[in-house]
């Protein structure tokens, strides 16, 4: 697996329109995550458990063996299929594309949406992409593939000043939506305030939040003080980096409290396995139901 994943990261970073579609299908294959596993039990094709009867319940969900071991009446449950339309929210912004590794921020961001999305249409579920920068990136959730692969280069294409709309697009996403959609944030979470936008769509939604982050976030070699500018609002500060400033443990206990799966992914720490291992274990993990 370590030389697959090396092979698709490798193949994000290059140029070509090929070597992306490759990449994102060989990922998507390499994904074997529960984003369509029910929570939900009802009439199934895998079984999930066998519970005393109740007055209503059909007789030919009897569990035979279970009620002649115990002497009473069991009922057989199991797991009801459905689709979840899925909605992929990517931050676009200027912060994104920085990068002290040989693959950024963006580009990965990009990558994974795109493995994410082609996972879910071949599980029959409906997505949408929404590109949260200041330009008009925006796909409504659809079965088709190659509207899929369209918005997916459009994104691939950037600019070094664009702002970050992630709040608003939360915003507008929890207005907009009726049915329940599986959320997946792609993002660095450097916009302030976007916690909030993303506990109400954790009301009626299920909500993941992959947030990128480059090493240079984490730590720096040099410690002391440094005059920095940040890429989204042009402000000055002066940085240290004796301790870690990214902020991430107080993100991660702040989405908790919102029941928002989180996982934060460097650019140089194998970040597709640690991704898998994620979605493997999204139904041990407090997952809504």
């Amino acid at each position: 697996m370590p030389e697959l994943d090396a092979a698709i990261l490798e193949s994000i970073s290059r140029d070509d329109s090929r070597s992306f579609d490759l990449a994102v299908r060989r990922l998507a294959d390499s994904f074997h995550f529960g984003m369509d596993a029910s929570p939900f039990t009802g009439s199934g094709i895998e079984f999930h458990q066998s519970r005393p009867y109740e007055y209503g319940d059909p007789v030919k969900s009897i569990d035979w063996r279970v009620s002649a071991r115990m002497g009473k009446v069991f009922i057989k449950e199991y797991l009801s299929t459905k689709q979840v339309p899925v909605y992929l929210v990517v931050d676009t912004s200027a912060s994104m594309t920085l990068s002290s590794t040989a693959i950024s921020k963006y580009a990965l961001a990009v990558a994974l949406a795109g493995a994410l999305a082609v996972a879910s249409l071949d599980r029959m579920s409906p997505v949408g992409v929404i590109g949260s920068g200041s330009r008009a990136i925006q796909l409504s959730p659809t079965l088709s593939h190659p509207s899929l692969m369209r918005t997916l280069h459009h994104l691939r294409t950037y600019t070094w000043n664009e702002s970050t709309q992630l709040t608003r697009s939360l915003q507008e996403l929890d207005q907009r939506l009726a049915l329940r959609h599986l959320i997946i944030v792609l993002s660095d979470m450097h916009e302030p305030g976007v916690v909030p936008p993303l506990g109400c769509l954790a009301q009626r939604h299920e909500c993941m939040v992959i947030q990128l982050s480059d090493p240079m976030e984490h730590s720096h070699p040099v410690r002391g003080f440094v005059r920095a500018r940040e890429a989204e609002t042009s402000r000055e500060a002066t940085l240290s980096f004796s301790a870690n400033c990214s902020g991430l443990p107080d993100l991660k206990n702040l989405l908790s409290g919102y029941q928002i799966d989180h996982l934060n992914l460097r650019t140089d720490q194998t970040p597709l396995s640690r991704l898998r291992s994620f979605l493997q274990g999204r139904l041990s993990m407090g997952r809504k139901s």
